[in-house]
């Protein structure tokens, strides 16, 4: 797994973490709304009356409502990007990257309005009586590069398990097993056939399923989320401070957390933002793809709902939640995962000014640190270490009273343990101590920091239950179609079947191993959808000038 993670974290810094993505995608938001005009502003107030109803027409074509096909792609939308990936944003690039993760918002929204609007545009009837949607569509038919469209396809069967399952079942396990004391293999597989059960059903199962879980799990989050902020209110305005102060600045360490440059919080901000919202990767047009209507405007300009709802909305929550509580610079106890450790040499003090600098050079890939890696032995005695020379990072953070056990049970160690390159050789050696956490863990500490208390964590691992399994659910369906377009409807059980076993296994696996993955996802079916969207600017713009001179002509007669 190691290995793997190491090659999926190499693809990663190619792709999502290539200096170039953010600027990519930012940039093709920034082209849309210039270009129609700030749309995402202009057709707002629109937009919450075509998702009301009030422009619905009983005999339009298509499988469900504009209501169902926003709860829908909301469901797909809100998730653990919402809790767990604000979390690992802000533990990787500090509170500036909450500030990048408005703007892929705001931006966003645009980017949402021009792939859903030319995705229903294209969509078409399959072989079973449903509709077919999604960018592979207007790839196909649109621009007629159907090597283009198949690509996006597969980058969809990918991602849909990237994306949409292998993140959240670990999201809820790893809630879960902090909360109740489940073993995240039980909780996996108990989820695993619900899930079955759902996405059997097809998209008339599935609309029906989120439209009652997502109005109900966003009103569970806020209460929870507004107890935090209520109770650390005297934080949030130094919160919003720190948001705005480190765009110029990078994040100074503070506590457990060793700083952030401005170039991380902007990636990794990005990045998350993305994930959270997924404007510009080309899923949410899939379902939105089912909507009735006869006018692909109609259902774009709902589509603008969805990052505003998703992350200017709820992941702000979130994270004035995890930054006025102050959790997130702050050590707590948990054990090691191994993609997260790395053993250096020589003592470290994060107490000493150069020392800090050293290891914030090391953590934020700037060049000019000497920080190097450990090689050699290491002696424990009844779990501690008894030799020296070595530091232990962790999280990003410098470890403390760690205790070496065999298998993660209370046995404790007594041997030599060989580090090569700063990591353990030892198979089932697991390490326990405090350092920063990250993801889930981490907003499920912030919870309990609000007039809750201890009770909080019952929230995030209610919301996340409920966030997460709704994901799963509308990326199941966007899988289906990919596959329905690139082998027919007799390819889709196979899928769901596979689907639900990586759904299992991805519960008890390594959350950064997982979380690598969904990065690497997330941008390979993106950069096609992006390719595609602005090679078909032009016709969307006359299309939204023709829908506005048709809706006016009727509502005046």
């Amino acid at each position: 797994m190691e290995g793997l993670h190491d090659f999926l974290k190499l693809l990663d810094s190619w792709l999502g973490g290539n200096p170039l993505f953010p600027f990519i995608l930012l940039g093709t938001g920034l082209f849309f709304t210039l270009y129609l005009g700030f749309p995402q502003i202009r057709y707002f107030k629109h937009a919450w009356k075509v998702v009301t109803g009030k422009f619905d027409k009983a005999d339009d074509p298509g499988d469900t409502s504009h209501f169902r096909a926003l709860t829908t792609a909301l469901s797909g939308t809100v998730g653990t990007g919402n809790i767990s990936g604000v979390a690992f944003a802000i533990f990787l690039g500090g509170p500036a990257a909450l500030f990048w993760m408005w703007v892929t918002a705001f931006f966003g929204m645009t980017t949402k309005f021009v792939e859903v609007t030319l995705s229903h545009k294209y969509r078409e009837k399959t072989e079973d009586g449903t509709m077919g949607g999604g960018p592979m569509y207007f790839m196909d038919k649109g621009l007629n590069m159907k090597w283009l469209a198949v690509l996006f396809a597969v980058a969809t069967v990918i991602s849909s398990f990237g994306t949409g399952n292998l993140p959240q079942s670990n999201g809820i396990a790893t809630s879960i097993q902090e909360t109740f004391g489940f073993e995240p293999w039980i909780v996996g597989s108990v989820l695993g056939i619900l899930l079955a059960l759902v996405i059997l059903g097809g998209i008339q199962r599935i609309a029906a399923v989120t439209s009652k879980i997502v109005p109900f799990m966003a009103a569970v989050y806020l209460v929870g989320a507004f107890s935090v902020i209520f109770a650390n209110l005297e934080n949030i305005g130094p919160s919003f401070s720190a948001i705005v102060g480190d765009l110029f600045t990078g994040s100074a360490a503070t506590g457990g957390f060793l700083g952030a440059s401005i170039a991380y919080a902007f990636n990794r901000g990005v990045n998350r933002g993305l994930f959270s919202n997924e404007a510009g990767q080309g899923s949410a047009p899939i379902a939105h793809a089912a909507a009735k209507t006869k006018e692909p405007v109609s259902e774009g300009v709902v589509s603008i709902l969805e990052p505003f709802i998703d992350t200017i909305v709820i992941c702000t929550l979130t994270g004035l939640v995890i930054l006025s509580s102050g959790v997130w610079k702050e050590k707590h106890i948990n054990e090691f995962e191994r993609s997260s450790l790395e053993i250096v040499a020589g003592t470290y003090d994060e107490n000493n000014l150069q020392d800090r600098e050293n290891l914030y050079k090391h953590l934020n890939h700037i060049d000019g640190s000497s920080v190097e890696m450990f090689n050699g032995e290491i002696q424990v005695v009844s779990g501690k270490a008894v030799s020296g020379g070595f530091t232990i990072v962790h999280a990003r953070s410098l470890a403390e009273d760690v205790v070496v056990t065999v298998g993660g049970d209370e046995d404790l160690f007594t041997g030599t343990l060989n580090i090569v390159d700063g990591n353990i050789t030892k198979d089932n050696i697991v390490l326990n101590g405090k350092s920063l956490v990250h993801s889930a863990r981490l907003t499920t500490i912030a919870f309990t920091k609000g007039f809750f208390g201890e009770f909080g964590q019952y929230i995030v691992s209610i919301g996340l239950l409920l966030f997460a399994f709704s994901t799963a659910i509308a990326w199941s369906y966007y899988g289906d179609r990919a596959m329905t377009y690139l082998f027919g409807s007799r390819s889709v059980m196979p899928y769901r079947v596979v689907y639900v076993a990586g759904f299992v296994w991805a519960s008890f696996s390594d959350t950064e191993l997982v979380w690598t993955l969904a990065s690497v996802a997330i941008v390979v079916m993106t950069l096609p959808n992006l390719f595609g969207i602005l090679m078909l600017s032009k016709e969307m713009k006359s299309t939204v000038k023709d829908y506005w001179k048709k809706f006016n002509a009727e509502n005046k007669s």
